[in-house]
């Protein structure tokens, strides 16, 4: 479907603009070649640096086979080509790694759906090798947590989050648990929830009866239904700001699949994605080409949905690592700022909302034994403005 998606890329740099051309359809290879601008004067040290960022190299690998060597040098895809193995290597020991947990959790009764890695490049790509993948997402019901610790603790692994929690806080402000093999260096993230709240999303029960068996496997192992699976990847997406093309791209590879749009656009009105899910579309086809299917327009149509666009190219602008601290200050005020304008009205209420919630750090201003925490709530005002002046007091100089 024919509709003016156009993005302003002016300040996006040139190699970038590359990288997005090559991620297209074998189609527009003949254009592409033909389009000298593309080419010329390319820093293709650059490139390689923008592709690694991106997390997209393998893909790059396999697309670049259809170029001239004339338009892409021997040392690019030579790099490329050494970086494409170790990531296969990598994808076969995390499948392998996989496949085993999903075993022993299996044998105890907890129920396991895969949210990314291996199972996702299968799925998505039909070869684990074209994606770049360096941990296990899965999520299990949240009542089964203190099992897994357990059984993941007995094979080796170390628990890595030791988050601070008030009054039960942690089971919606946060949304998973990390633990990290120091032999195998494999890392895991156990997910009790898609995404960090406050916010509604479906229910584990909803995400295991919607579940697809995945065909890199054997055994039987689970990941989330197509629908869930778009839902889950577009609002992890946005909330990164799309700083990762890889991300983009597993949009694109999404969008080719059946899916039931009439159900997925239920869905994501239901759960306040669905301005999300139109960010994504209209970034997906304006910066790689994906055709919008008819069903998809109702998604798309919204201005809000092309303001959120429009302020995810910030991301593409310059290389924005959001976990890689220190976060440049301008980086990291705009990205707040982008995420209040991701919510919905009714998440934004949530959001305000949760801020009368007590936190950790009231415990460290007034420690108070358990039976009385439910005191943090009425004193929670007093409590942050304390913080704050305090903070202030230290940023003056007067409190070293």
């Amino acid at each position: 479907m024919t509709m003016d998606n156009s993005l302003n890329l002016t300040n996006v740099p040139r190699e970038v603009r590359l990288l997005l051309e090559l991620l297209k359809d074998e189609k527009n290879k003949i254009v592409n070649e033909q389009n000298q601008l593309l080419w010329n004067d390319i820093d293709w040290a650059l490139v390689l640096e923008y592709a690694m960022h991106h997390r997209i190299y393998p893909l790059l690998h396999s697309k670049i086979k259809a170029y001239s060597e004339e338009l892409v040098p021997a040392y690019v895809r030579n790099y490329l080509h050494q970086r494409y193995r170790k990531n296969t290597f990598q994808m076969l020991h995390l499948s392998a790694e996989m496949e085993s947990v999903n075993r022993l959790f299996s044998n105890h009764n907890i129920r396991t759906l895969f949210l990314k890695g291996p199972i996702l490049a299968q799925e998505l790509y039909g070869d684990i090798s074209l994606r770049t993948c360096s941990d296990l997402d899965f999520i299990i019901p949240i009542e089964c947590l203190e099992d897994a610790e357990k059984l993941l603790i007995g094979l080796g692994y170390e628990k890595d989050d030791y988050f601070k929690t008030v009054l039960n806080d942690w089971m919606w402000r946060h949304h998973h648990v990390t633990f990290i093999h120091p032999i195998k260096k494999i890392k895991l993230e156990v997910h009790w929830r898609l995404n960090p709240g406050p916010g509604l999303e479906p229910s584990f029960e909803e995400l295991w009866e919607q579940r697809t068996k995945s065909t890199l496997t054997s055994s039987p192992v689970y990941l989330l239904g197509k629908e869930d699976l778009f839902l889950f990847l577009v609002s992890h997406g946005a909330r990164h700001g799309w700083s990762r093309l890889r991300w983009l791209v597993d949009i694109q590879q999404l969008m080719k699949q059946n899916i039931d749009w009439v159900e997925l656009i239920k869905r994501l009105k239901k759960y306040h994605y669905d301005h999300i899910g139109g960010q994504a579309i209209l970034l997906s086809s304006h910066l790689l080409s994906t055709p919008i299917k008819k069903a998809m327009t109702s998604l798309v149509k919204h201005n809000q949905s092309k303001k959120l666009a429009q302020e995810a190219i910030f991301y593409l602008e310059r290389m924005v690592n959001l976990h890689t601290e220190p976060v440049p200050e301008d980086v990291s005020q705009y990205h707040k700022r982008h995420l209040f304008s991701l919510m919905s009205v009714q998440q934004k209420l949530f959001f305000i909302i949760s801020f009368l919630f007590p936190y950790p750090d009231d415990l460290e201003v007034l420690p108070l034994p358990k039976h009385l925490h439910f005191l943090y709530f009425p004193l929670r005002p007093f409590l942050w403005a304390w913080r704050k002046t305090r903070k202030h007091v230290s940023i003056g100089g007067f409190n070293k």
